[in-house]
Formats: structure tokens, sequence, C-alpha cells
């Protein structure tokens, strides 16, 4: 089960990474990078993995047939696995880049409430709540935190459904091998 983890995580991982180095590609690596929808897609993708990873465990391990439990583990540990490779490439990311990231996020929202007209009290709220977001940011362990919440729970529902999808033996069964004449 062990090595299914890790090498389902480390695909899925390695898809997550080639996803943000190319959306960070995509932009020239100016300011923030690109639309949360691309983000959570690239996640996706990326954490289809699971499903891949808990169907030949079953197929190839089980002889076809999994529990719900024991299925959701292999896929929260896919997903964890994972999720430590997104956040391991944030890291060196903001790494080489000074960690500018939160500033320049925070004043693209700033411009972007300018820009709706929003003023006074309301946008002095907006300024005070960026500048708290940016000095938790600041702090390693609720950083990665927060980017553990970012693709963890895409991980969670994949393995919830992958769970209850392949704890039927009908559902995508093993391809049976013919039998070789003697």
């Amino acid at each position: 089960m062990t090595r299914i983890i890790l090498t389902y995580g480390l695909i899925s991982g390695l898809v997550v990474i080639l996803g943000v180095i190319g959306s960070i590609a995509s932009t020239g690596g100016e300011g923030p990078h690109s639309s949360v929808l691309v983000g959570y897609l690239i996640m996706l993708v990326a954490l289809c993995a699971i499903l891949v990873g808990v169907k030949q465990y079953r197929d190839q391990t089980l002889g076809g047939v999994i529990g719900f439990g024991r299925a959701l583990v292999l896929g929260l540990g896919i997903a964890a696995i994972a999720s430590l490779a997104y956040i391991a490439v944030w890291e060196a990311y903001l790494a080489l880049t000074d960690y500018v990231f939160m500033d320049q996020y925070t004043a693209k929202v700033l411009a972007d409430k300018r820009a709706a007209g929003v003023s006074g009290a309301d946008y002095a709220k907006a300024a005070a709540e960026m500048e708290t977001m940016r000095v938790l940011y600041a702090n390693p362990l609720i950083r990665m935190a927060m980017t553990f919440t970012e693709i963890f729970p895409v991980g969670l529902l994949i393995s919830l459904v992958s769970a209850a999808l392949l704890r039927n033996p009908r559902f995508l069964p093993a391809r049976s091998r013919p039998v070789a004449a003697a």
C-alpha cells in the first residue's frame, strides 16, 4: 500500500508542480499568476491519480475487491503526498522570488477594490484585513497550512468519490488476461 501511495502521490505531485510552473511561466512570473479556476483545474487533473492508484491496488493486490475504508485511506495518502509536493514547490517559488507574492497579491486586491469604487471605511477595512493576512502569511507554518488547505480538500473529495465508486468490483472491473493454451 505504501508503494502505491508514494508512486501515485509523487505522480500527482509532479503534475501539480508542472501545472504551477506552467501557470507562473504563462504570466511571465509577474504578480498573482492565474485564475483560481485554472489552479483548481490543475489540482483536479493531478489528483485523478487517486482513482488510478486505488484501482490498481484493488485490482492487482486485492484481487478486484476493496472496502470503502481502505480505499479512502489509500486515496488520502496519495492526496497527502501530492499536497506536500505542492507545498514544497510553492515554498521554493516564494524563496526564489524573495517572498514578494503576498505584497503583490495585497496590492492587486486593494487596486481592484479601488477600481470597483470602494472607498472610505470600507476600503480601510479591506486594507486592514489584507495587512492582517500579509502578516499571517509571513509565518512559514501558517503559510504552509494555508497552502495545504488549498489542495488537500480537493484530494479529500476525490478520495471519497474514488472509494465510493471502487468499492463496487463491477465499477471499472479488472481486465481478465486471456489464458494461454498449453
